[in-house]
């Protein structure tokens, strides 16, 4: 196992002062290889050291320009700070250099999201969906774009597969009983508010939209 494998093990293990060790190591020995910035660079974004991150991820790029994977670091530290519109020059360039994993593309779709630019979303949190079929928070989030754009059957269906994938996603049910409100199906709403209201009890919005429900049909 090389040092930057040895470096990646220690990561998944916590052990990120001697993480720290490998990546140093793996940059000395290559200094002129990309791949030891990165790691240290994502070493960096995970204890939240986004100063120093940015460099390491920048040096990356200075010594490789299409290292994709160096500007995808870039853009989650940027995301991280909440600068999702640096985030997105660096995600769309990761794209571009050929980077086409879910996890882009979803990063991608949220920077969208949390500028409220629903439409621009959309195509990304898509693709990131059909990449990645099993994960569960790309699916619900792409769930939400779907609605958010007023695609209300298309976002039916998918919080349905959300469900499919995890039955006990409280959030997926409070979101069919906005969908079913929205279709005028009140008893379908309360039923849909109270099944994510006995998975999490303390689902607030769940309870109001429970609570509108039974006050508007007492009056």
């Amino acid at each position: 196992m090389d040092k930057l494998a040895k470096g990646i093990e220690e990561m998944k293990q916590h052990n990120l002062e001697q993480a720290a060790k490998w990546f140093t190591e793996a940059i000395e020995d290559q200094p002129e290889e990309p791949l030891g910035y990165i790691n240290f660079g994502n070493l960096l974004l995970h204890m939240k050291d986004y100063e120093r991150a940015q460099r390491f991820f920048e040096r990356a790029i200075e010594k490789d320009s299409h290292a994709a994977t160096a500007y995808y670091g870039l853009g989650n530290t940027f995301y991280e700070q909440e600068d999702y519109s640096k985030a997105q020059e660096q995600f769309l360039r990761a794209i571009e250099e050929g980077l086409n994993e879910a996890d882009v593309h979803f990063m991608m779709g949220m920077t969208f999201v949390h500028q409220e630019h629903y439409r621009l979303a959309l195509p990304y949190l898509m693709t990131a969906a059909e990449i990645d079929e099993k994960d569960i928070d790309i699916q619900f989030q792409y769930g939400l774009s779907l609605a958010q754009n007023e695609d209300i059957d298309h976002a039916e269906q998918q919080m349905n597969r959300v469900l499919q994938l995890e039955p006990n996603h409280s959030d997926a049910y409070y979101n069919l009983g906005v969908i079913a409100l929205y279709q005028e199906d009140v008893d379908k709403a309360l039923a849909k508010f109270n099944q994510a209201l006995e998975i999490q009890p303390e689902h607030m919005l769940a309870a109001n939209g429970k609570k509108q429900i039974e006050n508007m049909l007492d009056s």
